[in-house]
């Protein structure tokens, strides 16, 4: 796939919701099928599972009557970001502003000044939902002037996330239902029939590619729609394997922890496993030695080296992009590796001629965490985490080099096909 069909998927996808249904366009158009999880399962080569943010597709070996073990790749389609809340009809002194909750690690600051739209799902009084996507300059975060904040260049830039990230979304006296009436109007809905909604607001600003040389690409949501996007294709273009069933799992609620019924720490995926298992005729115990035979990738993004804070990195272990997918390590099992995993990936990348690099935080730097952990204690499967080297992780807009996607990709399919 090529980096323009990377950039198409990062402008459709403003919300998890978005981004199931970019990888599910995907997978139909390559032949995958989709399964309801509250209806008897057949045995189905190549198939997938929706549930809200979240969705898991497998490839079989073709017609095989087998169960055969795993290989899995998980990502997570969530992204810090400000959600928009159930009563969100706000302001004062002559400006109308919707009340935000903040989702996830947001780089505060990035949100300002920034055009905003909408984008989530609502659920109808008769229980069906429906996608939203408004992509038009609808709100907006000012900063406060430079004039009334002197010294903010020298002690930097305080933001309380209660009272300085209320959006402004026109001028007036707020009143209560005044969003339901205008998102109504948006979608051909009356308001009256809108009963919950889920949604984002989203820098309208398109993912493009970037530098003198066009060696970069600048985007939201590449943390973690960019490794999303390699795991679908990987799984669409790689052969099928002939002694194991691909996975991809893309949950949802990563950057809030992954407890939900859509995050990685909840039973989507082990109950999913099991159904395929058993669909080809395994016992309980035949499930769990696919299990011990089987294995996962977390691609979740990694820190690129940054050139203005190279005090910020461990010096032996500052991935550059451009340079591969990082191999993530640390041995407080904050990433999942192990020294058997990360030569797995290894193999793979060689396989395909992929470069590959060593992630490690500093010792005196926290060091985040991903699905990994969370899969690995969950199923018991041997899982190395990786992911493509970017900066400004967590910000409305991030950067990452326009060549380690495709990279992922390739890494990924030999993974699968290997």
């Amino acid at each position: 796939m090529s980096t323009d069909d990377l950039l198409a998927y990062l402008d459709s996808s403003p919300s998890p919701w978005h981004a199931v249904a970019s990888a599910v366009d995907r997978l139909e158009a390559a032949g995958f099928e989709q399964v309801a999880e509250n209806a008897t399962w057949r045995p189905v080569d190549r198939g997938y599972v929706v549930r809200g943010g979240a969705l898991v597709a497998w490839s079989h070996p073709s017609h095989s009557h087998t169960a055969w073990p795993f290989r899995i790749v998980g990502a997570h389609t969530d992204s810090p970001c400000l959600r928009i809340k159930p009563r969100p009809d706000t302001g004062l002194l002559g400006w109308r502003q919707l009340a935000v909750e903040i989702y996830g690690g947001v780089l505060l600051n990035s949100w300002l000044d920034r055009d905003l739209g909408i984008a989530g799902r609502i659920v109808l009084r008769d229980g069906s939902t429906r996608d939203v996507l408004v992509r038009e300059a609808i709100a907006r975060v000012p900063q406060l002037a430079i004039h009334l904040d002197r010294d903010v260049n020298d002690k930097g830039l305080q933001l309380d996330k209660q009272q300085h990230l209320t959006p402004i979304w026109g001028t007036g006296l707020p009143a209560e239902g005044d969003f339901a009436s205008w998102l109504g109007d948006r979608i051909e809905v009356a308001p009256t029939e809108i009963a919950w909604w889920d949604l984002c607001l989203f820098d309208i600003t398109p993912a493009a590619i970037i530098g003198a040389d066009k060696s970069l690409i600048a985007s939201a949501r590449l943390d973690n729609q960019l490794s999303c996007w390699a795991a679908t294709n990987a799984l669409i273009t790689a052969p099928q394997s002939r002694q194991h069933t691909s996975v991809v799992a893309l949950f949802d609620h990563e950057e809030v922890g992954s407890e939900s019924s859509t995050g990685a720490a909840g039973p989507l995926l082990a109950t999913i496993l099991e159904r395929l298992a058993t669909g080809v005729g395994a016992d309980r115990d035949g499930f769990h030695r696919v299990l011990a035979g089987s294995s996962c990738i977390s691609a979740d993004n990694a820190h690129a080296v940054h050139p203005n804070y190279p005090e910020r990195h461990e010096p032996g272990h500052r991935p550059i992009v451009n340079l591969g997918p990082a191999i993530k390590v640390n041995a407080n099992q904050r990433y999942a590796t192990s020294a058997e995993t990360a030569v797995l990936f290894q193999q793979a990348c060689e396989r395909a001629d992929v470069p590959w690099q060593v992630f490690v935080s500093r010792n005196n730097m926290p060091c985040g965490s991903t699905i990994g952990p969370i899969t690995a204690t969950a199923l018991g499967i041997p899982t190395v985490d990786i992911g493509v080297p970017q900066l400004s992780m967590h910000s409305a807009r991030e950067l990452c080099g326009v060549h380690d996607p495709q990279f992922l990709t390739r890494a990924l399919a030999a993974y699968f096909s290997g």
